[in-house]
């Protein structure tokens, strides 16, 4: 066996023993702490947060330690709620460019609607690691290409250290618009929308007579999965994540929306959004959107800006940062860069950002709204995952980095592949490392 091999061997096994069951829920109290809610609100000198069997039970100043909880003082540090990716395809993929490690498209697949990735995660995948010491603990994790026009069931997860990291499964549906749509719909936007009413009209004829489906016929466009899937987005148990770019794209949209008036759909993307934000808005439809992408690489993003989700945001548009056909596997905590971005772009004549408040909201309790699961992630308003970060700066700047990472009240190892590989060969010295067939 070569050195390589038996490195990458020892790896994963380090890995494996590493990764635990999922740890009991823990009690734990942050004390003297700059305290961010995460709710939009402005940070919290001299705070503390206090979480119980996994959730928050207290957070904000004058906040009392009850007795018996371990208790860690942040020293004046900044301490938040963990990030949330507001799209991502983690645990999903473990290198983009080997087909073997991507589960995320089923294109040959005989199922499109009903695919559920939730059995597909693996918590091992090394870009978790990677993303949890920088501070994300959820991500709402997408299916990409199926046969089909619509993609499957996404679901929220945690990033915790242990074997499952699904917190919610077939919590949405993801569908795509645009010019990808239009590749699987039959070549055109107009077969597209077609599609889209059709697959949704059978699903709701089926629903009213499943006896009389046997979704094979001709004349049936879903198999009986598919359809049970789809009438779980017609009556509203799950979101529906549209993936949308052209500002006429969304108007199409939000009129075909009208026609199926229990979908509860989430806008992605949405580089176009600024032109017609006042109709998103009266639509009541959030959005994760692009966060910075100014320079268009196609004809469905043309009017794209920096200032896109500041203007969202100044029209009414619950908008908030998702890593939109971004590194969406591999570096997550890109988002709070971006974040830090749409701040400074506050600065700049002509454009718009967001104050800090909002940008820090637009990566933590905004995609959970999103989803519909900010009641339970995403700020640390009572009720709410102990998931808690500390970290050594400003968490906008990108130079801050986190010195703690709490996961249901656990806190979690802050280390990664890579960070093992850079400490193991920072400094090599003969005779210090071991053979290739020891472990």
């Amino acid at each position: 066996m070569s050195r390589l091999a038996s490195l990458t061997l020892r790896l994963a096994a380090g890995a494996a023993m590493a990764l635990s069951a999922p740890a009991l829920a823990q009690d734990i109290a942050i004390t003297n702490a700059r305290l961010v809610i995460g709710d939009g609100s402005a940070p919290v000198d001299a705070g503390t947060v206090v979480v119980r069997g996994g959730r928050v039970v207290a957070a904000g100043a004058n906040v009392a330690v009850p007795a018996g909880v371990p208790s860690v003082d942040a020293g004046g540090k900044f301490v938040t709620p963990g990030l949330v990716a507001g799209f991502s395809r983690i645990g999903l993929v473990e290198v983009s460019a080997v087909d073997a490690t991507e589960d995320s498209n089923s294109r040959t697949s005989i199922f499109s609607a009903a695919i559920d990735i939730a059995p597909a995660l693996n918590p091992l995948g090394t870009p978790v690691a990677v993303s949890r010491i920088d501070g994300v603990t959820r991500a709402l994790v997408y299916p990409g290409n199926s046969s089909g026009l619509f993609a499957g069931r996404g679901a929220l997860v945690d990033l915790g250290a242990d074997r499952d990291m699904v917190t919610r499964a077939g919590l949405f549906q993801y569908v795509e618009f645009g010019e990808e749509g239009a590749a699987r719909a039959g070549g055109s936007r107009a077969a597209t929308f077609l599609h889209f009413r059709a697959l949704l009209q059978e699903a709701r004829d089926y629903g009213a007579n499943r006896a009389a489906y046997d979704g094979r016929s001709t004349d049936n466009m879903l198999r009986r999965a598919d359809a049970e899937a789809l009438l779980r987005v017609l009556d509203g148990r799950d979101r529906l994540f549209i993936k949308v770019d052209r500002a006429s794209d969304i108007l199409a949209v939000i009129r075909l929306l009208g026609e199926f008036p229990q979908i509860k759909p989430t806008l992605v993307g949405a580089a176009e959004g600024w032109t017609v934000a006042s109709e998103i808005a009266a639509a009541r439809i959030p959005v994760i959107a692009v966060a910075l992408t100014d320079l268009p690489d196609s004809f469905e993003i043309l009017a794209s800006t920096q200032s896109n989700i500041g203007r969202m945001r100044a029209a009414g548009v619950n908008v908030s940062i998702g890593l939109v056909d971004d590194e969406e596997v591999h570096k997550l905590g890109y988002a709070r860069q971006y974040a830090g971005n749409l701040v400074a772009l506050t600065r700049v004549p002509g454009a718009t950002g967001l104050s800090w408040d909002q940008a820090f909201a637009a990566i933590t309790s905004g995609p959970a709204s999103a989803a519909g699961v900010d009641g339970d992630v995403g700020s640390l308003r009572p009720g709410r995952v102990g998931d808690v970060v500390i970290w050594d700066g400003d968490p906008l700047e990108v130079t801050s980095v986190p010195v703690a990472v709490y996961i249901d009240g656990v806190e979690q190892p802050m280390t990664s592949r890579q960070r093992r590989l850079r400490d193991r060969y920072m400094n090599p010295v003969e005779g210090d490392l071991p053979n290739s067939y020891d472990r």
